[in-house]
């Protein structure tokens, strides 16, 4: 019996020991720049963007967003996604906002200079942050609609946010592009380039993390392949923590059932990221009062800023 023990721990303590020499080695790698997608707001005239607008977290950070007052009545909240930011969806809130909606659109912690970069706290920590800043429009108006719109990892959060238990905060769902998870149909490997993704790490900490062992949760795990130039303010790199924040849930189908009111999805039909042509045959049958519109020959992030896009999100924004 004492034999037995002593096996037991030292089979115990290798497999730990490879655990943590698995986690500690292994690291996203370097990345050639993906131009379609780092480069893609070359040239775009910011000049009418409004200044950054604050609120304070629950937990006392200042998180950023930038606001395009219009009717109040119709409130659209944008999300940006992998490695954005706020401004990143000033075309798509011009737009929106053009047809009278007031639109906020969130700089999310752990990007644009908000929080530490690539990194939360705590996973959850984004969704408690977009409860916060509904906090902050006060009580819900008489006759007053509330869109969520996620882009890219964005969409994915949206969903993810939707289909949760704070989903009720908003009236409708809009996702562009939206990430769902690796393995779904719609995912190309490594995001068609854009993404370089440190598997037997994210395999080690999944494991600790569900044995309650959240310490080293913050390693990063993504690297994404952005412009270098601190200058553009992207972010390069991702924690395990934000990489299972900003993006879908596993339970992505059931929050495509729990999503409250309509749910619409807009993709580009040459999206380089995603497979543009997986969306409806995954979702519908799901949902079949979901509507998938492929944009003709838009890319992933000219979704954002071509105006076959941008009119359609319009126009689903009104409503």
């Amino acid at each position: 019996m004492r034999s037995m023990l002593i096996a037991i721990v030292i089979l115990v303590l290798v497999a730990a020991g490879g655990l943590a020499a698995t986690i500690m080695l292994s690291a996203p790698a370097p990345l050639p720049r993906m131009m379609s997608v780092s480069d893609a707001f070359a040239g775009t005239d910011f000049s009418g963007m409004p200044a950054r607008s604050h609120f304070t977290a629950r937990d006392g950070t200042r998180l950023d967003y930038r606001a395009y007052p219009g009717d109040p009545g119709r409130v659209v909240v944008l999300v940006h996604g992998s490695s954005g930011t706020s401004a990143s969806m000033h075309l798509v809130a011009k737009a929106i906002h053009a047809k009278g909606a007031t639109v906020y659109a969130l700089a999310m912690r752990g990007h644009d200079g908000t929080g530490r970069s690539g990194d939360v706290d705590y996973i959850g920590q984004l969704d408690d942050d977009v409860v916060d800043f509904m906090k902050t429009l006060g009580p819900r108006k008489a006759g007053e609609t509330r869109t969520l719109l996620g882009f890219s990892s964005g969409g994915g959060f949206a969903l993810r946010f939707a289909g949760g238990p704070n989903g009720a905060l908003f009236d409708r769902l809009i996702l562009v592009s939206p990430q769902l998870p690796h393995d779904a149909p719609t995912s190309r490997a490594n995001a068609g380039g854009w993404v370089s993704v440190a598997i037997p790490r994210i395999v080690g900490l999944s494991i600790l993390t569900r044995l309650g062992i959240t310490t080293l949760n913050g390693l990063p795990v993504l690297r994404m392949a952005v412009n270098p130039d601190p200058a553009v303010g992207l972010t390069p790199v991702y924690s395990y923590r934000m990489l299972r924040n900003f993006g879908p849930s596993d339970d992505y189908l059931g929050d495509v059932k729990r999503a409250h009111g309509p749910v619409m999805l807009f993709v580009g039909e040459k999206d380089e990221i995603f497979r543009a042509d997986q969306y409806a045959p995954l979702l519908k049958p799901v949902r079949p009062d979901l509507t998938v519109t492929v944009v003709p020959g838009l890319s992933h992030m000219e979704m954002t800023t071509r105006p076959p896009a941008l009119d359609a999100l319009a126009a689903a924004a009104r409503g």
